[in-house]
């Protein structure tokens, strides 16, 4: 109920849904007399005259969204209707900002508070105990985390030597031949690594799922590596690949990892699964797995939600050391966009 809301929070709510309307009727006409006859040669240009008001100023943004139709196809092009969920979407960003002026002490509390709960909350809905959780807008932002971290606990010399201390035993991580393109080299691009430090394993031909990470194939290149002097590090599961939506033998690789002292990460939509009553034990083997990647927009078509990677990590030292606890504050708040869609 708005009457009891803050003030300021009811016009900020108000004026986003007045907003929205404008931006997704494409057939609204501004009234004569507002009317500024703005084509796209005027953007950008210097500002001129006294400013413009909010109507106009979103009847200019739509025309930008549109392009030129004349130059499209002859059906009328229209704007994605957003739905109510989309709506709460978008006013947790702007509670985000308006959360973003409070006084430092109160702001700190408050968003403490914010993160611990959807963290709790995501952790039980998605069957990962003892938990804890890293938003991110980039949805392989997350994965880089925790190859930081995973190279981190494994070299202990690392917060001090830096890459020097990968020099005598290069670090290895491990990528299906199924995942999605470019990852690795998006990997060792943002760790600066060589690429030499991605292992692309192959996937089951002769037998079983032609999607499925190799088992066997991919312990003996661990073993392999080891010979040659090289440390595992990290090995990126699939749960549903992006071309076939097949699961790797996330059981069987776990036993692997553990066996190696490697971390094991999972990503893939089959994860969205774990919510639901029923999970097949395919799937539930990735709540056991060291982290997982969870993108939440994508999967429940919500505009401008943020990803989240669940991990866990005994030592505190080694999370706060490579940033995954979260005190930028315009980051910790973005999980109130969760906290708003958890609510309806």
């Amino acid at each position: 109920n708005m009457a009891v809301v803050d003030p300021t929070l009811a016009e900020m709510g108000k004026n986003l849904n007045e907003a929205m309307k404008l931006l997704e009727d494409n057939q609204r006409k501004v009234e004569e007399e507002n009317e500024k006859n703005y084509t796209r040669k005027d953007i950008p240009g210097p500002l001129q005259g006294s400013g413009q008001d909010m109507v106009s100023i979103l009847q200019l943004v739509q025309t930008l969204m549109h392009g030129d139709e004349e130059e499209e196809s002859l059906q009328s092009y229209r704007l994605q209707n957003v739905g109510e969920q989309g709506h709460m979407a978008l006013l947790g960003h702007s509670l985000a900002a308006y959360i973003s002026i409070l006084d430092r002490d109160r702001l700190r509390k408050l968003t403490t508070k914010i993160l611990s709960d959807t963290t709790l909350w995501l952790c039980r809905l998605f069957r990962f105990e003892n938990g804890s959780a890293y938003y991110h807008e980039d949805d392989r932002e997350g994965l880089l985390k925790v190859c930081k971290l995973a190279i981190h606990s494994r070299y202990e010399d690392y917060a001090t030597e830096g890459f020097n201390a990968l020099y005598n035993k290069q670090p290895m991580v491990y990528i299906s031949a199924a995942a999605r393109t470019g990852l690795g080299q998006f990997l060792c691009s943002q760790l600066g690594l060589p690429l030499s430090c991605m292992c692309r394993v192959p996937c089951n031909t002769m037998f079983g799922s032609q999607h499925q990470m190799d088992v066997a194939l991919l312990d003996r290149l661990i073993k392999e590596d080891l010979e040659s002097g090289r440390l595992p590090v990290l090995l990126v599961a699939n749960a549903g690949t992006p071309g076939a939506g097949h699961t790797d033998k996330l059981g069987r690789l776990r036993e692997l990892c553990e066996q190696h002292g490697m971390w094991l990460h999972v990503e893939g939509v089959n994860l969205a699964t774990l919510a639901l009553g029923y999970v097949s034990s395919s799937i539930l083997a990735a709540t056991k797995c060291d982290s997982m990647t969870l993108t939440l927009g994508p999967w429940l078509g919500l505009p401008a939600v943020p990803a989240v990677t669940l991990y866990r990590q005994e030592d505190p030292s080694l999370v706060g050391g490579w940033s995954m606890m979260q005190w930028r504050t315009s980051i910790r708040i973005s999980s109130l966009q969760l906290v708003v869609d958890s609510k309806l």
